[in-house]
């Protein structure tokens, strides 16, 4: 993908991430999923992780309009939550049945996480599935969201929130690799360090998908 900028949309702002997460590279996202983020790190993992019987989950990764210069709003969750406690995440959770869709699961846990009212959310389009080894199968839904949203963070399931400009997230200069014995499995995996926030995991995975399929 070509890294000129267009006349209209500056690199970094929203616009210019709805225009690239509409022409991704990289292939089909429900058939390149291995090719990307630290699935690449962890080929035999992967491969024990497919043959779980997986849960299908979604996460909404929200890049706020904020003209030239967009920003990603993350969470904090809980440190009361039985998986992946006190880590740094994207709203989202688990798909049920009446959801229908991997956008619907992840506007509405989005609502019922931090409270961003669907109607400032605009999904655009889904990056290439994530296999955690926690036993889930989860669609990354890419969307704008509108500034003018009220929070209201659900106090059981998230502790804060808080934004990162795109610019930092897709510079790979920020995103660097460490390993860890997770899940009984020692697993490679990015760390992309924001002030006092730890990005890493499920989280940084999904964002160096982004980088990958969008700004590489």
């Amino acid at each position: 993908m070509s890294n000129v900028l267009t006349d209209r949309h500056a690199l970094y702002s929203a616009a210019e991430f709805r225009r690239r997460a509409l022409h991704q590279s990289g292939g089909p996202v429900d058939m390149s999923w291995r090719d990307h983020g630290d699935h690449v790190l962890n080929p035999d993992i992967v491969a024990q992780v497919e043959s779980f019987k997986l849960r299908d989950a979604a996460v909404l990764v929200p890049v706020i309009d904020d003209g030239d210069e967009a920003h990603v709003i993350f969470t904090q969750r809980t440190a009361t939550l039985r998986k992946h406690s006190g880590q740094i995440a994207f709203p989202g959770g688990k798909i049920d049945a009446i959801d229908g869709s991997a956008e619907r699961a992840a506007i509405r846990e989005t609502e019922e996480e931090i409270g961003i009212d669907g109607s400032f959310v605009e999904t655009v389009a889904r990056l290439p599935n994530y296999l955690a080894s926690t036993g889930f199968r989860i669609t990354p839904v890419l969307a704008v969201v509108r500034r003018g949203f009220e929070l209201k963070l659900n106090p059981t399931e998230v502790d804060d929130v808080f934004e990162v400009p795109l610019s930092f997230l897709m510079n790979p200069a920020n995103h660097s690799r460490d390993r860890r014995v997770l899940d009984g499995l020692e697993r490679q995996f990015y760390r992309m360090p924001y002030e006092s926030r730890m990005i890493w995991g499920i989280t940084a995975g999904i964002v160096r998908t982004l980088y990958e399929r969008l700004y590489a």
